[in-house]
């Protein structure tokens, strides 16, 4: 079967053009081999998928003509695929220098004092 459909059938991507793009783009990966939207797919093949901010990797367990609900592609692969990365959260962050909202720009006293809390010189 091949591998642009396979991944569309198994929604890992939304459209077949989509699937074929990332394979002509080389973000594909049939067990370690770069593929091409024409690679066959076979039952426990580990297909590889490079997308924005993260890896999928399935092993293929059962393989799909059609695009079937969710359930049913989800029971047709097996999901290896690390954990997404945590978001940043702006909690994370350290606060230097909050002002309230609407109080305008900072005098020169205020931002003599928030150069002294980042601990930077002016010259």
């Amino acid at each position: 079967m091949r591998v642009d459909k396979w991944l569309w059938a198994v929604r890992v991507f939304k459209t077949r053009r989509q699937a074929t793009d990332a394979c002509t783009a080389g973000r594909i990966r049939i067990n370690g081999e770069v593929a091409k939207p024409a690679s066959k797919v076979k039952v426990g093949d580990v297909v590889q998928a490079a997308r924005r901010d993260r890896t999928i990797i399935y092993v293929a367990h059962e393989l799909l003509e059609k695009r079937v609900s969710a359930p049913l592609a989800a029971a047709a692969v097996e999901d290896r695929s690390p954990p997404p990365p945590k978001k940043q959260d702006h909690l994370d962050l350290p606060v230097f220098a909050q002002r309230d909202r609407g109080s305008g720009r900072p005098t020169k006293k205020d931002r003599r004092a928030i150069d002294k809390l980042r601990g930077e010189r002016r010259s």
